[in-house]
């Protein structure tokens, strides 16, 4: 059995400009995020990986490389399958404006009828990201492998083996740099765990002694 480890980027600061980033180039991960990368590479530093895979966006690709950090033999693969949702005319938008769109309400409510303007389907997004998984599997009989990418194909590809419909996939919560976790073998998916952050907790303790530290200054 393959266990595979769907891991979210962390934070970045393109969000606080309210626009929908898709696959901009330059999105970097920020002071927060680098942390929670880090801590992210130290929960994952004693696991048994055999390969990580990214998204090839920046923020992603520096997300596993704070885990490869400590796994030396191993190398981050850069994974076109896997990168963020083709988001055509939509990329870069701010959010407020989409919002009064009518695919707006299309995408939330019925994403297995969305298609985004010069871009993909929500269908064909969950159907790239689950052939992507079935075909790492193959590679990787009886292996433990890594995953870095996007919040929305984490949740798609977990929807898929729960047996959920695509349009309930929103009900999924997956946070920066959670973890979770996906057994796959010849026959039935075990979902092991999802959205761990408990290697987040320490950085949640740490920032009040940080912020009483800021304004004694």
């Amino acid at each position: 059995m393959t266990t595979i480890l769907l891991i979210r980027h962390a934070v970045n600061d393109f969000v606080k400009t309210g626009k929908l980033a898709g696959r901009m180039a330059g999105v970097h991960l920020n002071d927060e995020g680098l942390a929670q990368a880090e801590a992210l590479g130290r929960r994952l530093a004693r696991a048994p990986l055999r390969r990580i895979y990214s998204s090839p966006i920046e923020r992603t690709m520096e997300t596993a490389a704070a885990i490869a950090k400590h796994h030396p033999t191993l190398s981050v693969q850069a994974h076109l399958e896997i990168t963020e949702v083709e988001y055509g005319d939509w990329q870069g938008k701010a959010i407020n404006e989409l919002q009064r769109r009518k695919m707006w309400g299309v995408v939330q409510e019925y994403p297995s009828r969305a298609r985004f303007p010069k871009g993909e389907t929500m269908r064909g997004v969950q159907a790239r990201i689950v052939n992507a998984i079935e075909a790492l599997v193959r590679q990787h009989p009886e292996e433990m492998i890594a995953l870095v990418f996007h919040a929305d194909l984490i949740k798609m590809a977990l929807a898929h083996y729960l047996g959920m419909h695509l349009d309930v996939f929103q009900r999924i919560v997956i946070s920066p740099a959670s973890i979770s976790t996906l057994h796959l073998g010849h026959s039935r998916p075990f979902i092991i765990g999802m959205n761990d952050i408990a290697h987040l907790l320490e950085l949640k303790k740490a920032r009040p002694d940080e912020d009483a530290a800021r304004s004694a200054s």
